[in-house]
């Protein structure tokens, strides 16, 4: 494995810190930090699995934060968080069976779609009554964990987003919707990265500088968003997104 140099290092705490800050507040952190790992060279497999790491450790450090502050239904994700686990295990598994020739311009297509998604996608309100949780809805709901565990982990920018409105659909308020979509997110999370690291696709000289700066950044926002909700990351979100993204795109057209 490469060690990276100090600008290197620089530059992968600066995209740590801003992701982790970001995805603990509304989600999508990989839409900056995947992009980032893949500018640096690595293969698009090796910067999934890298990614994972610093995201287990956003995850868990979010989630640790939502859970002693009460903002996390405790019995609804001991249901799903197994769920989230396995799926992750599977769609990593996936990511081997393609060829990288392949994976990359597919990334930047998911990761242009995932952004849109999240710019353009309609905003939730909670139900004044709470969420309304019959054997239908935690049914589908064991089916959305085991889809977007599956999506985490073969792909990953945009599980938190989507958890996130999967929750706010259920009818938790935006607080609570963050903290359990972090814990499922853990799951998914956790399970790609033991998936990717078997697979010796986990690169720790760039993986732990970034997680290790993810833990400040999923302090501060999760603390943010338990506070102030997440209003005015959206353009910080979208500036820095748009310029990883223009970054890949330019460098597959040349």
């Amino acid at each position: 494995m490469e060690h990276p140099s100090i600008e290197m290092i620089v530059f992968l705490v600066s995209i740590g810190f801003v992701a982790s800050f970001i995805d603990s507040v509304v989600g999508g952190g990989g839409l900056i930090s995947v992009p980032a790992l893949l500018s640096t060279g690595l293969p698009p497999a090796m910067a999934l699995g890298t990614n994972k790491l610093g995201g287990a450790i956003s995850s868990l450090t979010s989630s640790i934060s939502f859970l002693l502050s009460g903002k996390m239904d405790i019995k609804l994700i001991k249901k799903w968080f197994p769920l989230s686990l396995v799926g992750s295990v599977a769609g990593a598994y996936t990511v081997r069976l393609i060829p990288p020739d392949f994976l990359k311009p597919l990334v930047i297509v998911l990761l242009i779609g995932v952004t849109l998604y999240t710019l353009l996608g309609k905003k939730r309100t909670a139900r004044p009554s709470g969420p309304q949780l019959t054997k239908q809805i935690l049914l589908a709901g064991a089916f959305v964990a085991l889809a977007l565990g599956y999506y985490d982990g073969f792909f990953g920018p945009g599980t938190g987003s989507f958890l996130l409105f999967a929750f706010l659909l259920l009818g938790f308020d935006f607080v609570g919707a963050a903290g359990n979509a972090k814990a499922l997110n853990f799951a998914s999370n956790l399970g790609s990265l033991v998936t990717f690291a078997l697979m010796g696709n986990v690169n720790v000289y760039y993986g732990i500088p970034m997680g290790l700066s993810m833990i400040a950044g999923a302090l501060v926002g999760s603390r943010v968003a338990i506070r102030k909700g997440a209003g005015y990351v959206k353009p910080l979100f979208v500036a820095v997104t748009a310029i990883l993204i223009g970054k890949q795109l330019w460098d597959l057209m040349h």
